[in-house]
């Protein structure tokens, strides 16, 4: 017979077991939802760094980044050098040529309150022994952040950011900015000057250049940062001259031939050689005055001449900035403090509903125009039928609408108190049943806020699916914007990508306003983006949740558009960083009948299957070798290691085990590098990682444990 305390000890058992299902269910919603934050926020970052075209609002990617990074502190086993906490910017363009930096260009962290300010402020003293240093303020201005050099006071060149480690050579389009001089007015220049500051558009001449363009039928630009950085990507100069840019300087790279004690003397050598300085920025300050020079600008954020986000904030002494010493993203001696989005009260004139490429509804309001943090605003986001519900907006309402520097407004609620009595009688605004295009039936999922138009053909979810099809980060064909895809979509020229790839120069020709330069422009740009590699290719089909950053995990994993395709939903979905809801709508995606042969007649019509990120004829120096790579790298990314791995017949995963041959440690590894010493792995630094590529051997001194022959090797 079983005693009273054989079944205490079993009931304990059953207790401890389901305590602990139940902290590994919560486990594996953790790292779902950190995986699924990764790669939004990966999207997001190359829509707004490299594309000029945020989907979201700065306030709402702080936020996901803000969410990231707590989970990444409550985890710590999840934080991962890769993870986009860690990184500053996006890839450059491929169209412009890389430009490494001398000195990498960070990103800042943020802050939003006053009491985590005096949090900072706290650490930096404790990071200086208990010293009280003094601090520069600065504005935060909304532009676009490029490095120049200067040669013997020469102007050399500029680069963007780009991932902070590289950027793009934008040399030729800074030269027309009057306020870059050519030279420096110094009688003894440094041999080489490197200054980071913002390029950005007078609020007031972008407000003029929108007027005449409104005037001319053209199309408004949405914001002054968007503009800025539209013109200074522009491939000729010529079009970047028309645009009234400017900039102002505020930090400084490498410096040769001069020694400066802190930043108030940078400061003053840029004024003192005709560098533009913000004359608003205050230094020699204590941690009071800075708090009242965040409070003052705060409430007269609009009396530049550029629009701000908030004010920066810089320890002085360039020895104590040394002395602190930064992350993997940022300085711990500066810090921005972001203010809140701006709201401004207008007329609701209506609430319309958009069907995007997925078919998704998402409705929108029609604002009276109202000028919001220096652009004027329209249209705003109401996210979804819940939102409008929430927030109880209604077509003849007073509505606040806000928008700090961002790029998608949204409407924060009613002003019920202005609330017309024929609105308040025809109650609360119903969301439609049929699709507004088509007058399909739209239909809520359940689970989902969001509702969907059913119809697939919907002439506006088509469109949408051109238009993204085209886009700069997919197919990239030039002159295949909303026009032409709203006009050749009315025709009947095109329903379908591939029809794209089908065009025929006559029909084109006899179109009205089509001349022969236009049509050869548009087919030869046709034609070009048949060679998009295959990570181009999966973004530009619009499988959900498949965004670049999937898009190229993909394509490197799998190599070929055929392999993926017939790849299960379990080995799509162990691809590191993309999980099983990527993995399950990715394999919806090519078992549909509909997508299947849309992507038949892609590959009939000549598009390109493979991927450059595959492509690597090197010796196979590692056949049969795991590789774990942990920490940053100076000489490569860390997708161009993996590639190099890969390339050489070895295989990369995530995690140390006692099958792994050997783990590649580089800048700040984090526990990778520990567990790898104490199961007994051999751990080797970039240098030896770059003579195991090339002879497929470990460099002496690297096996502190057992042999390292090939984990698979017979």
């Amino acid at each position: 017979m079983v005693d009273d305390a054989t079944r205490a000890r079993a009931a304990r058992a059953g207790d401890a077991a389901r305590a602990g299902d139940a902290a590994r269910a919560a486990d594996a919603a953790t790292r779902q939802r950190v995986a699924a934050l990764r790669t939004a926020i990966e999207h997001h970052r190359y829509r707004y760094y490299v594309l000029d075209d945020p989907e979201v609002s700065d306030a709402e990617f702080d936020r996901l980044i803000g969410e990231l990074r707590a989970l990444e502190e409550a985890h710590p086993e999840l934080d991962h050098p890769d993870s986009p906490t860690h990184k500053v910017g996006a890839p450059p363009d491929p169209a412009f040529t890389p430009v490494a930096h001398r000195e990498r260009m960070l990103s800042l962290d943020n802050v939003f309150e006053a009491a985590e300010l005096d949090a900072w402020f706290d650490r930096v003293e404790r990071g200086l022994d208990g010293a009280q240093p003094t601090y520069t303020a600065e504005l935060k201005v909304d532009g676009v952040a490029i490095s120049l050099s200067y040669v013997d006071g020469w102007f050399a060149r500029a680069v963007t950011r780009g991932d902070g480690r590289t950027g793009e050579d934008i040399t030729a389009g800074a030269r027309t900015i009057e306020a870059i001089p050519a030279v420096l007015d110094l009688r003894d220049p440094p041999a080489l000057l490197e200054v980071r500051g913002e390029v950005y558009f007078p609020v007031a001449a972008f407000e003029e250049m929108n007027r005449a363009r409104e005037q001319a039928g053209q199309e408004r630009f949405a914001n002054p940062r968007n503009a800025a950085s539209g013109a200074l990507r522009q491939k000729d100069p010529r079009v970047t001259a028309t645009r009234p840019l400017s900039m102002v300087c505020h930090g400084r790279g490498v410096i040769e031939g001069v020694t400066l004690p802190d930043h108030p003397a940078f400061l003053a050598l840029l004024a003192d050689a005709g560098l533009p300085v913000a004359h608003e920025t205050r230094t020699g300050l204590d941690r009071r005055a800075v708090h009242d020079f965040v409070a003052h600008w705060a409430e007269h954020r609009h009396d530049p001449d550029y629009e701000i986000d908030g004010a920066v904030v810089k320890v002085e002494s360039f020895a104590q900035q040394r002395q602190l010493g930064a992350t993997s993203a940022a300085p711990r001696w500066a810090i921005a403090v972001k203010y809140p989005p701006e709201e401004r009260e207008t007329r609701l004139r209506d609430i319309a509903v958009n069907i995007g490429r997925t078919g998704k509804a998402n409705p929108y309001a029609v604002l009276e125009p109202v000028l919001v943090s220096g652009s004027t605003v329209s249209t705003a986001t109401l996210h979804n039928e819940d939102q409008v519900a929430l927030k109880d907006v209604r077509p003849g309402d007073v509505v606040i609408a806000r928008k700090a520097g961002d790029v998608i407004p949204e409407v924060v609620g009613a002003v019920t108190s202005k609330r017309p009595p024929e609105v308040a009688e025809a109650g609360p605004w119903r969301f439609p049943t049929e699709c507004p295009f088509c007058a399909s039936p739209i239909e809520r999922l359940e689970g989902e806020a969001a509702s969907y138009c059913t119809n697939l053909d919907c002439p506006s979810r088509k469109l949408e699916a051109l238009e993204h099809f085209a886009s700069r980060g997919a197919m990239d064909i030039d002159g295949f914007g909303s026009e032409t895809a709203r006009l050749l979509l009315d025709l009947g020229m095109v329903g379908q990508f591939a029809d794209v790839y089908h065009l025929d120069r006559d029909a084109l020709l006899a179109l009205e306003g089509w001349g022969e330069k236009k049509t050869d422009n548009l087919l030869a740009a046709i034609e070009a983006s048949k060679e998009q590699p295959l990570e181009r290719l999966l973004f530009a089909l619009g499988i959900p949740h498949v965004g670049g950053t999937v898009a190229g995990l993909l394509a490197r994993h799998f190599g070929d558009l055929d392999t993926l395709r017939q790849a299960s939903e379990e080995e799509i979905g162990a691809v590191d960083g993309v999980g099983p809801v990527i993995a399950q709508a990715v394999r919806q995606f090519f078992d549909n009948p509909r997508t299947a042969e849309q992507v038949d007649r892609l590959v009939a019509a000549g598009v390109r299957t493979d991927t450059d990120l595959g492509a690597g004829t090197a010796e196979r120096t590692l056949e049969g070798w795991t590789v774990v790579i942990t920490g940053s790298l100076e000489g490569s990314t860390r997708d161009e290691a993996k590639q190099a791995v890969v390339d050489r017949g070895g295989k990369v995963t995530s995690s140390v085990s006692k099958s792994t041959s050997v783990v590649v440690v580089g800048d700040s590894p984090g526990s990778k590098a520990d567990k790898a010493r104490e199961l007994g792995v051999p751990v080797v630094d970039e240098d030896g990682f770059a003579a195991l590529l090339a002879t497929g051997a470990l460099p002496e001194g690297a096996t502190d444990g057992p042999a390292a022959a090939p984990a698979d090797e017979g």
